[in-house]
């Protein structure tokens, strides 16, 4: 993306939306009972598709389980902050745990998917012959493991943070900011460089991780709590990138 700012790079569940997706739509549609019953016994990715299939058996549609995530809270400061990093010139992406369809919806509801340039995320469709909603994982790793210890089988986000570094150094060296919450955006937040910033939602792993051996972390660290506190930060940023 030529005259791009800055790539921001944002997790999904507990960054974008305060809460975790799977979970809202486990309790929302009446799931949780079945939830943790399955839970001890398959991977995450297999257990979601096997809430769908239970979803699909009890007569519900794609389209309920969008109407519920319609349903989802979005703090209108981080809508704010989503339309004036891409205003700015930003290359938005979003690197998730969560699934397309469920970001998809969410982010469509809200106005911004067409903020986002990339979304990176474990896949999922509509299956045609069962018309049900299908979730795999984003990497296969029966076939194509990633090899990183500090990722889960399904998803490494630093290997997309490796793939998006290599892709924009082509136009241009760009700078990053990376917001995220968990364990799995520890690895990419070990990717970044000085000129660099991460974001991680203050008192939860990613943070908690960083403070325990914050030399491990080249980039600037900006912690951050609430939607106001990142608008605020992200924007800062980012003007502090453009002057």
């Amino acid at each position: 993306m030529a005259g791009t700012t800055a790539v921001v790079a944002f997790d999904f569940d507990r960054t974008i939306i305060d809460g975790d997706s799977d979970n809202w739509v486990i309790t929302e549609m009446g799931l949780t009972r079945l939830f943790n019953k399955l839970r001890p016994t398959l991977p995450w990715n297999s257990l979601m598709d096997r809430m769908m299939k239970e979803l699909h058996s009890q007569g519900k549609t794609a389209e309920d389980i969008s109407e519920c995530l319609k349903r989802t809270p979005l703090d209108p400061c981080i809508v704010a902050a989503i339309r004036a990093a891409h205003a700015h010139g930003c290359d938005l992406r979003v690197i998730s745990d969560a699934n397309r369809f469920y970001i998809e919806t969410i982010l469509e509801h809200h106005g911004v998917l067409g903020c986002f340039s990339v979304i990176y995320t474990n896949p999922s469709f509509v299956d045609e012959e069962e018309g049900r909603l299908r979730i795999l994982p984003f990497h296969d790793s029966s076939s194509s493991p990633h090899g990183c210890k500090l990722c889960p089988p399904h998803m490494c986000k630093g290997l997309v943070i490796d793939q998006i570094q290599a892709s924009v150094s082509k136009s241009g060296k760009k700078r990053f900011i990376y917001l995220g919450d968990g364990n799995g955006d520890y690895c990419p937040t070990l990717k970044l460089g000085e000129s660099d910033y991460v974001m991680p939602r203050k008192n939860y792993p990613l943070s908690n991780r960083i403070c325990g051996n914050p030399m491990l972390i080249k980039a600037q660290v900006h912690e951050w709590s609430t939607g106001e506190e990142l608008e605020r930060i992200l924007k800062h940023l980012i003007d502090t990138i453009i002057i």
